[in-house]
């Protein structure tokens, strides 16, 4: 994993001392509200409903025990006990005290963390494939081009304030697991008939107000431009986006308003600038950001031999059987497995982890994963590196720890966002809807006979849960004061990317379980043999659903 050098160091440790004088200035009443915004959402800082919000930026998803050790004490000496992992592969702290946020930036920089552009408009946490370096399916690790990506955006003096936030996501496997085609940039990373490594550059894409898969752009471009190429891209954006209106900035809004070929025209003018640069990516400077991606000490294991003992195991424990199932990943190098250690528990709001937990789960990777972890989109923790012979030994630490629910891809999987327990920008509570449904659902045999369901939960229309994506899809709404969830269903974030259709009127909290059951058992009484949830939706379409639903 990436490694602060000492210019990296320098630049953080200046950056807090920055901050830490802009806020107390501002709590002097030196600065205004106004001019205090954009500093404190550029180091990370929300007020949200009750109290500050901190984000910190885990770079691509990938972070070590170390630094889960260092947010575990900064939860319990600065908040409540715990913290919550965001979709966009950041962690939150919700309630730290403003004048203390320094002092958790500066212990932050310690472990080489920061909160730095994971708010305002700017270029936010580059993410991609949880199991980026370790996935049996892709074509090369993602995370080298990434890193410069982040070292690129970093403190970009002409991206520091564009008309709305932009984020990057960039994929190197056959399945989409970093949701490329709902990004402002989607970067698929491929090869070309002779081996070159290139992108598949994708524009336009987001969720929110204005959900907008992305267009493709370019369908080759090698791998020495990628920096030139964004940077036109972002140019021609902060140049044309709208600043008018914040519900109509983003750039999803100007791609469409202009039409892909109008935008690629001005992109390659801008281009022509830029191309061949000082941004252009040497074979040097792509060497180096390799070489901090290098493979950890595997041992050489007979893989055949590690996993027929494996399934010796698995046959003789149907609960360990279940979760290798469901939370065990293939992995590249021979006699090894990615794990998902589910944040999904029934009774336990997704994503939150108390500081003990963090510590347990810091204590399980130094002792199966090498020291590295990684967090997912679908706000659980991996696991990237386990032996498949201490498969056994990993379950039942995590049985212990309550990270074993074998619910992974399961409708219990649920991602939502902290909602109107929080977020001053929420309409609804999504919390106690996940809950409900979680309570609801808790059986493990049916929950496998109904197979893979994505099942995602915004409290408003900013979408932070990418409920447009889900398979199943809530949203609430505020009517006339009270509190009400509209449901759609048959998105997708995959390769197939699909933005998920509005059911009908939206439901009271109390009838949402009961909702999602009727969507289910139209599910069950209209699917073929091995036919999927979202399978069997795009066959009938929504229709026998809102029948079900609405009778």
């Amino acid at each position: 994993m990436y490694i602060y050098d000492e210019h990296d160091q320098r630049l953080i440790d200046e950056r807090v001392t920055q901050y830490r004088g802009q806020t107390e200035r501002y709590l002097a009443g030196e600065i205004s509200d106004e001019q205090f915004l954009p500093l404190r959402l550029q180091n990370g800082l929300y007020i949200q409903r009750l109290a500050p919000m901190l984000r910190v930026a885990i770079p691509y998803g990938t972070f070590s025990s170390k630094q889960m050790r260092m947010l575990a004490t900064l939860s319990r000496d600065y908040d409540k006990g715990y913290a919550h992992f965001s979709t966009r592969q950041n962690i939150q702290f919700n309630w730290p005290k403003l004048e203390e946020v320094p002092d958790i930036l500066e212990q932050l920089a310690t472990v080489q963390l920061h909160a730095i552009q994971t708010s305002g408009n700017c270029i936010r946490n580059t993410t991609t494939d949880q199991f980026a370096g370790a996935a049996a399916d892709e074509i090369e690790d993602p995370r080298p081009y990434c890193e410069l990506i982040r070292e690129w955006s970093t403190f970009h003096p002409e991206f520091a304030f564009l008309p709305r936030k932009f984020k990057i996501a960039v994929c190197a496997s056959s399945a989409d697991r970093a949701a490329i085609n709902l990004h402002d940039i989607g970067v698929d990373i491929v090869h070309n008939d002779i081996g070159e490594t290139g992108f598949r550059i994708l524009v336009g894409g987001g969720l929110g107000r204005t959900p907008v898969i992305g267009t493709e752009i370019i369908d080759f471009l090698p791998r020495q431009h990628l920096i030139t190429y964004l940077e036109a891209i972002l140019r021609v954006y902060n140049q044309h986006g709208r600043r008018d209106n914040k519900y109509k900035a983003r750039i999803k809004i100007l791609v469409r308003a202009m039409g892909i070929d109008a935008f690629r025209e001005k992109v390659e003018q801008e281009w022509a600038v830029l191309k061949d640069g000082p941004s252009t990516i040497s074979n040097e400077a792509f060497e180096k950001a390799k070489s901090f991606f290098h493979s950890p000490a595997y041992q050489n294991i007979d893989d055949s031999k590690a996993e027929a003992a494996l399934q010796l195991q698995a046959a003789d424990n149907k609960l360990f059987s279940t979760w290798l199932s469901r939370n065990v990943s293939a992995h590249k190098q021979a006699g090894y497995a990615s794990v998902t250690l589910s944040l999904k528990r029934t009774g336990y709001a997704p994503g939150d982890l108390s500081d003990k937990q963090m510590e347990a789960i810091a204590d399980m990777a130094e002792q199966f994963s090498f020291g590295e972890l990684r967090a997912s989109h679908q706000q659980n923790v991996i696991l990237p590196h386990v032996q498949k012979s201490a498969l056994l030994a990993l379950w039942q630490q995590a049985k212990i720890e309550g990270f074993s629910t074998a619910n992974i891809g399961y409708l219990t999987d649920i991602i939502c966002c902290p909602g109107g327990d929080f977020c001053a920008l929420a309409n609804a509570k999504s919390l106690p809807i996940a809950d409900a449904i979680q309570r609801k659902f808790d059986n493990a045999d049916y929950l496998h006979d109904l197979g893979d369901i994505d099942l995602n939960i915004s409290g408003c229309m900013n979408a932070c849960s990418h409920h447009h994506i889900g398979h199943i899809g809530i949203l609430g709404v505020d009517k006339k004061g009270q509190e009400f969830f509209q449901v759609s269903l048959g998105g997708s974030q995959d390769r197939d990317a699909s933005l998920a259709k509005i059911l009908g009127p939206s439901f009271a909290s109390e009838q949402v379980p009961d909702v999602v059951q009727k969507i289910l058992d139209t599910y069950v009484d209209h699917r073929n043999d091995e036919e999927t949830f979202l399978d069997t939706y795009r066959r009938i379409g929504l229709a026998p659903f809102k029948e079900k639903v609405y009778a």
